[in-house]
């Protein structure tokens, strides 16, 4: 593999990138000070190298980049090596019985670690001692998504590596619904992004089959008691519940579970002893008397198949007739998923999943997964899921990747968990950088109202992700449509179109300093955005109330281009050093 001599500069010109060698090499430090239109990325790579022995093949990057084409992300990813990720998690502190190992770039990180790092549910007095908390949000996106996770990569990159500040990503897992439409991929892109690129957005560490799997069972639980409540008499149901009609020496081997107990005192009925409830007891206990127009939980599948979205269960011979319109989701909308992303611990999410309402009964009253006594399966399925994954960005930067929940459907945050590490890991000088889903007014809204009710972290900083082609789209340019090529508003200088569409800027600036948090835009250029139309922008940010407004290159320059950026959100972060989150 070829390795980097001086400095391989990639420069922005109208018509594309020019490329070529600098005579001496730069440290990171006297880069940020070099104009951010003409910073190199392949010398930043070659810093990479040497500080954290990250192999690039520079080589291939200068094929690439010839005739004044930018790579694509997989060329990208493909010309770095990553480093073992033992070594991640050692520079990090995490000790070896604490990572549990997934092939030699990702690791689970066993929740054992929080224990030793006395860090549970945050106090105010651990947030003190922890680092500075910071949520990347965006405006609303176009369908072809506007960089948050490749904002936040960036971010953590330049925190990192240019401003020598521990910082740690999290960032949700991607479904393979999306990776396999027309969105394609979630893993940042350019060169912020995470390393291996496709293990990132296939299977990762099997969480989202673990959720598959649970739902499933959720699902066909329902479904069979229905059908036996349909077809056993009173007696027998119960016996088979209780495993009455199992017998050793001693007699009947007849139990109730801690579930099954726990659904006897909601019932008031005070025995803990089967054989020693009466008919009527029996009945009451035994019967779930599903309402089946009210069951909520469907089968799931990690796939975008359409022919599943309205299906008929039970025509087989050996149902009895018992037919059930029903449909298919796909994987990341079932509610474990929200529940593993929410959950403290897992005693914690054991206990969310056993409230979990699964259905009415007839006469209207609510169903559980408890009831149905299937709670501690899904735990056991879900135990090593909840586990955060580690992995890191193209210059080794430490990424947690954890859940994957919806923002429409759901809260549309990475884990509680992932952050929580990610604070105690940094220690006080350093940042961590969680991404919310969707738009500022729907993810960082739920991300404060939710999220931090359960962690009970505090933001210290808001970042509001903004680029000129969303903000042209809220301004009366055409629609956008996936897989089809930009109309021509959006390849032209068009600033009154961008200061149109900055009411939406204007109302997200509003959302997030609602909640009492600083906010910072960040403005991702695009080839072709003029400097008129991203001036414009920044002074409509400001106009409305943001701390700063900054633009930043971390696309094509990776941490060198988001310099200026991470040295706004520090000077945001130390406005204020005890933050106090404004719900609204």
């Amino acid at each position: 593999m070829m390795m980097a001599k001086g400095i391989y500069s990639v420069h922005h010109t109208k018509d594309g990138y020019t490329h070529g060698y600098a005579s001496t090499f730069q440290r990171p430090t006297m880069l940020r000070r070099a104009p951010r239109r003409c910073l190199s990325t392949l010398s930043v790579t070659k810093s990479w190298q040497l500080q954290h022995n990250t192999q690039v093949d520079t080589t291939r990057l200068r094929q690439l980049m010839q005739h004044g084409k930018f790579p694509s992300d997989s060329d990208i990813a493909a010309c770095h090596t990553p480093r073992a990720i033992q070594a991640i998690a050692h520079d990090l502190g995490i000790l070896d019985d604490e990572l549990e190992l997934h092939g030699r770039f990702k690791a689970k990180i066993n929740l054992k670690i929080l224990q030793r790092l006395g860090y549970g549910v945050a106090t105010q007095q651990q947030q003190q001692k922890a680092g500075k908390y910071v949520v990347v949000g965006g405006i609303t996106p176009t369908p072809l998504g506007e960089g948050k996770t490749t904002c936040a990569l960036g971010l953590v990159q330049a925190l990192n590596m240019h401003l020598q500040r521990p910082a740690i990503a999290c960032i949700r897992q991607p479904s393979q619904g999306p990776i396999f439409g027309i969105k394609g991929g979630a893993a940042g892109g350019g060169f912020s992004q995470v390393l291996p690129m496709d293990e990132f957005n296939l299977h990762l560490t099997g969480d989202i089959h673990a959720v598959t799997a649970a739902n499933n069972l959720l699902a066909a639980a329902i479904d069979a008691r229905m059908f036996h409540e349909r077809n056993l008499t009173d007696k027998t149901l119960f016996n088979r519940l209780v495993c009455a009609n199992r017998r050793d020496a001693g007699g009947s081997k007849a139990r109730f579970t801690p579930s099954m107990l726990n659904r006897l005192r909601r019932l008031g009925i005070a025995e803990t002893d089967p054989l020693a409830l009466n008919g009527q007891e029996q009945s009451k206990f035994a019967r779930l008397s599903i309402d089946p127009a009210t069951v909520a939980v469907t089968r799931v599948i990690d796939s975008n198949d359409r022919m599943l979205r309205g299906i008929q269960i039970g025509r087989g011979v050996l149902e009895k007739g018992f037919t059930r319109d029903t449909s298919f989701e796909i994987s990341v909308a079932s509610e474990l998923m929200a529940i593993i992303a929410l959950s403290t611990s897992i005693q914690d999410m054991k206990a969310r999943i056993a409230r979990m309402v699964i259905a009415m009964d007839t006469a209207g009253q609510p169903l559980t997964t408890e009831d149905l006594g299937v709670d501690g399966a899904l735990a056991a399925l879900l135990r090593d899921a909840i586990k955060p994954t580690l992995m890191q960005s193209l210059d080794g930067s430490p990424v947690l990747v954890h859940a994957g929940p919806f923002a429409n459907i759901a809260h549309g945050n990475s884990s509680v968990l992932a952050d929580q590490i990610g604070v105690a890991l940094v220690g006080g000088d350093g940042f961590v950088i969680t991404e919310a889903g969707f738009g500022a007014d729907m993810g960082v809204e739920k991300f404060c109202h939710i999220k931090c009710r359960a962690s009970a972290l505090q933001p210290d900083c808001g970042v509001i992700v903004a680029t000129v082609r969303a903000l042209k789209l809220h301004g009366g340019a055409p629609a956008i449509v996936a897989g089809k090529a930009l109309p021509l508003e959006y390849t032209v200088n068009r600033p009154d179109l961008v200061a149109a569409g900055c009411c939406n800027l204007h109302k997200q600036i509003d959302n997030m300093r609602a909640f009492g948090m600083p906010v910072v835009v960040a403005i991702s250029p695009f080839l072709g955005d003029s400097e008129e139309e991203l001036e414009t922008i920044r002074s409509e940010a400001l106009r409305a109330g943001a701390d700063d407004a900054v633009v930043a290159h971390y696309h094509t320059l990776g941490g060198a281009g988001a310099v200026d950026l991470a040295e706004a959100v520090v000077r945001a972060c130390n406005k204020s050093s005890s933050p106090l989150l404004s719900f609204l």
